[in-house]
């Protein structure tokens, strides 16, 4: 009964949370859509109407950001708010949070690597910029030094910390599993088999390409 219970537990509370976030950001762009529907008084709508409308608004400011005058425009109005330091703050923290998500056509800087500890254990970490900013690196010793995130377990919390590159092991395994790794302090299975997998493909090609021994 106990295992029943948790086998059911285990394979629908994700699919249910899952659910029912999507469905709680609908309802409320839904509602935001709505809203501006009711400005220019079209009231009648059907429901998925207000969201369809944030979709088409979000589409085509994307098209205004392709060009330039429009794009500057909004780079002045942004240096302009910067000013104001809690919404330097706020803004900046979620543009760069947005900024991971838009990873096509950029060169992935966020690369896995491993850090020894002082126990001869290895940490998880990830290389988030390629230079550490200059007032930390005039203060430092001599040296390269990256920024490093360590991820804290169900959180998006992390430590974010300098080290020479020269002491960093990269690792070929992919921002978003070991991100995923890290986040469910290596619970999550789908990036484990994603690694091993990886592994065996390797395995695979590598004996493929294999000379074969020469007949004695």
């Amino acid at each position: 009964m106990k295992n029943t219970l948790s086998r059911g537990l285990t394979n629908l509370l994700p699919m249910v949370l899952s659910l029912w976030l999507f469905w709680s950001l609908f309802i409320s762009l839904d509602g935001l859509g709505h809203l501006l529907l009711d400005i220019v008084e079209l009231d009648n709508t059907f429901v998925g109407a207000g969201f369809i409308l944030v979709a088409v608004l979000v589409f085509i400011s994307g098209l205004l950001f392709s060009f330039s005058p429009f794009a500057w425009l909004y780079g002045w109005l942004e240096q302009q708010l910067m000013k104001f330091p809690l919404f330097k703050s706020v803004y900046g923290s979620i543009r760069d949070i947005a900024g991971l998500m838009k990873r096509d056509g950029k060169p992935k800087n966020q690369k896995t690597v491993l850090i020894k500890q002082a126990n001869g254990g290895y940490v998880v970490g990830f290389i988030m910029n390629q230079t550490a900013p200059k007032p930390l690196t005039d203060a430092l010793p001599e040296g390269e030094w990256v920024p490093v995130l360590f991820q804290l377990s169900y959180q998006m919390a992390g430590v974010t910390s300098l080290v020479k590159r020269e002491d960093l092991i990269e690792v070929d395994w992919s921002f978003e599993d070991a991100m995923r790794f890290n986040l469910t302090a290596g619970i999550s299975a789908k990036s484990i088999t994603a690694v091993n997998d990886k592994k065996a493909i390797k395995t695979a090609n590598s004996e493929q390409d294999a000379p074969a021994d020469k007949p004695q």
